[in-house]
């Protein structure tokens, strides 16, 4: 009997898919017309630290068989990749470093992709985005400014107070800041008697 060696068979299945773009959503020209349409999205993960952790293939697994089954019945399926990569983990990095948010948060993201190809994710990765990309966020500035623009009441929040944290630059209601409780670790103080 042939023993499995993943260090052989795994990257040449895993070039053939980069090869080949199997997992690439159709193109209108190539949609069959009477097949369902599937689109399968994951939370995207916040591209910071030095990689996955043990969680994220654990809930990607569920939405990659979902896509894979449907792929084999014959569903033209769209399972996008994407990267949340605006906060305050980047920002502490950036004041801690001198280094540029956007160099590490880079960095970060094609080690993130490295790893979910190794994986053998059916990701579409022609269809990868990051929350910081232009052409993502001027669409969430602009809706935003647009809800502003119609229903937000100025005049309710004259007089609302806003608390400094003690990083520079940053601000909180105060509403978080109550009973120790801030941005930065949250919660609320839970007394427990029963043990």
């Amino acid at each position: 009997m042939v023993r499995y060696n993943p260090n052989e068979i795994e990257p040449r299945w895993q070039s053939y898919w980069d090869e080949h773009n199997t997992f690439a959503t159709p193109s209108k020209a190539d949609l069959q017309s009477d097949a369902a349409k599937r689109y399968v999205l994951d939370m995207f993960p916040y591209p910071s630290g030095d990689g996955l952790h043990v969680g994220h293939p654990e809930g990607y697994t569920a939405t990659d068989i979902i896509s894979r089954f449907a792929r084999a019945r014959g569903e033209n399926v769209l399972h996008p990749m994407g990267f949340d990569a605006f906060g305050l983990p980047a920002e502490e990095h950036a004041i801690r470093t001198g280094e540029h948010p956007r160099v590490q948060t880079q960095r970060n993201i094609d080690n993130f992709t490295r790893q979910l190809k190794m994986l053998g994710f059916s990701y579409d990765w022609d269809r990868v985005l990051a929350t910081t990309d232009e052409a993502y966020f001027r669409w969430t500035q602009w809706i935003f400014l647009v809800l502003y623009d119609t229903w937000f009441d100025t005049e309710l929040q004259k007089g609302r107070p806003i608390a400094e944290l003690p990083i520079p630059d940053e601000v909180t209601p105060k509403e978080r800041k109550r009973s120790n409780c801030t941005a930065i670790h949250g919660g609320w103080p839970t007394r427990m008697t029963h043990w």
